[in-house]
């Protein structure tokens, strides 16, 4: 149970699994807003990064919300129609997290609206793009606290030296995911 940012009534929370190539991906939202998504804990992931095809709710499709829906649309986009992702509406944010002023909320609202579809960037260069340069440390913080990977894409941020860094599915699905934006990306340039 979340409260609400008022610390008013808790959000009535419904959930729905997403069946994607990188396994079962958890979300969690209330008609306010998305509030989580959780990454498989995985070591097999497919081979290549190809779009797939192979992209649907398995659980919770019942009565999906809103913001639900929209996730769950987005998500399916990213993995087999990475193009058309720029097209679609995000939904609404409903995390503690994502509701209060801070640096890992700068953070994570520089990291979406800057670092685009196939781009990467250093933990420094965030904390530049956020406003505080000698805050690559803390980006790293923000990254490990992000409740909505993918959407909000933590996987963009690597280390200065190229190397790819941790990440909160496991270095393996971080690399996948890079990868999918990079040959998506190619595929466009075409």
């Amino acid at each position: 149970q979340v409260n609400s940012k008022q610390g008013g009534s808790p959000c009535e929370e419904k959930q729905v699994v997403l069946l994607s190539p990188l396994g079962r991906i958890e979300i969690s939202g209330c008609e306010k807003g998305v509030h989580e998504i959780k990454l498989p804990k995985t070591s097999l992931l497919p081979r290549g990064a190809e779009p797939s095809v192979a992209c649907e709710v398995c659980e919770g499709a019942e009565e999906m919300l809103e913001p639900l829906q929209q996730c769950t649309a987005w998500l399916r986009a990213y993995f087999c129609e990475p193009a058309s992702t720029g097209t679609l509406p995000l939904p609404a944010f409903h995390h503690p997290l994502l509701q209060r002023d801070s640096f890992t909320r700068q953070v994570l609202w520089t990291l979406l609206n800057d670092v685009k579809f196939g781009e990467a960037v250093s933990y420094k260069q965030l904390a530049d793009l956020a406003g505080n340069s000698r805050a690559a440390r803390a980006v790293g913080g923000a990254m490990r606290s992000n409740p909505l990977p993918i959407i909000i894409p933590c996987h963009r941020v690597i280390r200065s030296s190229g190397d790819s860094g941790n990440y909160g599915g496991g270095q393996l699905m971080k690399e996948w995911l890079l990868c999918h934006e990079k040959l998506q990306k190619e595929k466009l340039a075409r």
